[in-house]
């Protein structure tokens, strides 16, 4: 298979891109829907991402115990490859899970991986850098936060600070939705000597514009959120290439742009179903996305997952309150061509 290798990870990622979190597309037997599944690659592309991220929790972690990693993994690779984007695989599991899942990934040329350390809740910082150091040997390593209300865990400025000091380690996608443990991130990276060398991504997607504005100083230097590698922005994608390519142009900030983003988190309030502890949010994005007809329909592989009662009401209410964020006309003039 065409390798990725010519896309140049560290300028991309420091560049600042969308990298939305892949769905898995299913069919009404919770079987891998292949056509729906492509398609879904196929609009990421055509919206003008700088990478993929497949293979992580909006792809659905189970995705290894009902044997679909490397499949999902592969499929995704067959679009990508040749394209100017970057592969990045969802790596978890304890270390040897962890080290086979990466080696599946650069088999099939991945440029990076996600690494998520929900699998080790009560290791110290000295084994979770070893574990990290295991992986960065197969492909440079991408830190996830991820909340403790999907299954991550609580990591704080002592771990982010010796992780940054891996020496692949290339970036970190900040998804606490904490603003405290947010600022332990960058203060980590801040300290550890590389501040200039690790690109960081927000995963907040409660928090996604104010993220890509803020200015972080530390002693004498300012540090920025460059992009984006969020769920949220596996829905109305063209749409957040466009709001990244804006903010990236801004030189004032005019008020508009914090409604916006409280337009924005509002959106992802029904789409992830903050109502109830986010119990529906991989349902939320898959919904939005069976409305565009990107996905036949809202199946899960754990057939007690889906939509929270009120939740569809709700993404109804966002859709009419908002009609300037969705993609809709986009989706729609290509839809047919993604399918075939």
């Amino acid at each position: 298979m065409e390798s990725f290798k010519p896309v140049d990870l560290n300028q991309k990622l420091m560049t600042g891109c969308v990298i939305p979190a892949h769905p898995l597309a299913l069919n009404a037997e919770r079987k891998l829907d292949e056509r729906h599944q492509r398609a879904l690659t196929r609009y990421y592309l055509a919206a003008g991402v700088g990478g993929i991220a497949v293979g992580v929790h909006t792809t659905q972690f189970s995705i290894r115990e009902a044997g679909l990693y490397r499949p999902v993994l592969q499929l995704a690779m067959e679009e990508m490859t040749g394209k100017n984007v970057m592969g990045i695989a969802g790596v978890s599991g304890m270390t040897m899970q962890a080290i086979r899942e990466a080696q599946i990934a650069r088999d099939l040329g991945y440029n990076a991986v996600l690494l998520s350390l929900a699998a080790l809740p009560n290791a110290n910082v000295r084994k979770l850098v070893e574990h990290t150091e295991e992986i960065a040997r197969i492909l440079p390593v991408i830190g996830f936060y991820l909340q403790p209300a999907v299954g991550g865990r609580i990591l704080g400025y002592e771990f982010w600070r010796r992780f940054c000091q891996i020496e692949n380690v290339v970036a970190i996608k900040i998804a606490p939705f904490n603003r405290y443990q947010t600022l332990d991130v960058i203060r980590g990276l801040a300290d550890s000597g590389r501040g200039d060398d690790i690109a960081l991504y927000t995963g907040n997607d409660d928090s996604i514009v104010v993220d890509l504005l803020t200015p972080f100083q530390f002693e004498d230097k300012i540090y920025r959120i460059r992009g984006g590698l969020l769920g949220h922005w596996a829905v109305w994608t063209k749409s957040a290439v466009d709001l990244l390519g804006t903010l990236q142009k801004l030189t004032t900030l005019h008020p508009n742009v914090l409604t916006l983003a409280a337009e924005i988190t509002d959106s992802n309030a029904a789409f992830f179903d903050a109502a109830n502890q986010f119990r529906g949010c991989i349902a939320g994005i898959h919904e939005v996305l069976r409305r565009q007809g990107l996905l036949e329909g809202i199946w899960c592989l754990d057939p007690h997952e889906g939509l929270s009662v009120g939740q569809a009401a709700e993404i109804d209410r966002v859709y009419k309150a908002y009609p300037h964020l969705n993609d809709d006309t986009f989706v729609s003039a290509h839809l047919e061509d993604w399918l075939k």
